[in-house]
């Protein structure tokens, strides 16, 4: 717990999850951006049914698709579709292009595939994989770093341990050899890490909590820090105490009264207090050092300037201290 971390950087690929809500993509999205500015090479691969990715880097976002596409100098962005990742594979194992696609196409096919569990999961970790192994033509990297925008919490769990469950059910062939790579990808701790998302909250704090236990003894991952998404300033206590020396009856024009105004800001700063409270807690609770990303006033879109402080992802974890300076500047002071 107290050796320092690596750099986030120095790993091959993240896996990025997290509660729903939490931010994950939106983390995923700054820490691309972040390793682009450094001059990495980056793939941003996204996983979920719809695209959004594009959106945050594009005020009129164009579709990734399967293939991908640039959103900056330096970062490569795609969309990992299952049942355009199993007709590829497919392809490749049978060198049949056109009969393989008419297979797959046909409503028989579509329901069997509804029906097997699992094949999304292990097909798409199976094209992460088929892209982490990417040359140029040199016979380097295609990409210094991927970063994948995983399924949410406990989706996200049981995406990562497919691989395990099918090397267990099938001892041979090209699916055993295959899933066998897959699954060593996810459990080498020298390139993979995942990265946990949660805010600030009792519900995602304990979910995150879970999420790490889960991590530690179902899959086996790197999980070495954890990302608290939207923190508070903190600023709100010291406004209350700035607004103390103020005469209550003092006019300032067209702002609120100085008793309004001091009412609003305890009330934030009781807010601000519980969300470092459950800063600390999640800390605790997971035995892991965090990264605090701050509240955008923003937001995340394209056009409102998120890029900027994309940085901020890159900064050492830290501790979260508990004495009392630390209580006192979250505000519990003011409550």
């Amino acid at each position: 717990m107290t050796d320092a971390l690596r750099p986030l950087l120095d790993h091959r690929l993240i896996i990025v999850t997290g509660k729903g809500g939490t931010g994950k993509t939106s983390v995923s999205s700054a820490l691309a951006e972040a390793a682009r500015r450094t001059g990495k090479r980056v793939l941003l691969a996204e996983t979920a049914a719809t695209e959004s990715i594009a959106s945050l880097f594009e005020p009129r976002p164009r579709p990734l698709g399967y293939e991908g596409r640039e959103l900056r100098p330096g970062l490569h962005a795609v969309h990992i579709d299952p049942h355009d990742a199993l007709a590829d594979y497919v392809r490749i194992q049978t060198g049949l292009g056109a009969v393989t696609d008419r297979v797959l196409q046909t409503e028989t096919f579509q329901q069997l595939l509804e029906a097997a569990p699992g094949w999304r999961e292990l097909i798409t970790l199976g094209r992460i994989w088929h892209l982490e192994q990417k040359q140029d033509e040199r016979g380097r990297p295609l990409y210094d770093l991927l970063i994948v925008d995983a399924p949410s919490t406990g989706h996200g769990l049981a995406f990562l341990d497919v691989p395990r469950v099918v090397q267990q059910a099938v001892r041979a062939g090209p699916l055993a050899r295959h899933s066998g790579w897959v699954e060593a990808m996810v459990h080498d701790r020298e390139r993979t890490l995942l990265l946990p998302v949660t805010l600030p909250e009792e519900l995602p704090v304990l979910e995150t909590r879970e999420l790490v236990d889960r991590a530690r003894s179902e899959v086996d991952i790197a999980v070495d820090r954890l990302v608290v998404n939207r923190m508070p300033s903190g600023r709100a206590a010291t406004a209350v105490r700035d607004l103390a020396r103020l005469p209550d009856d003092l006019e300032l024009e067209c702002l609120p009264s100085v008793p309004t105004m001091r009412s609003m800001l305890e009330h934030e700063a009781r807010r601000e207090a519980l969300a470092f409270a459950e800063r600390a807690r999640v800390s605790e609770l997971c035995r892991l050092p965090v990264i605090d990303l701050p509240i955008l006033p923003r937001g995340f879109d394209a056009g409102s300037g998120w890029t900027d402080q994309a940085g901020l992802i890159l900064q050492p974890a830290s501790w979260p201290a508990r004495d009392a300076a630390e209580i006192e500047r979250a505000g519990v002071s003011a409550a």
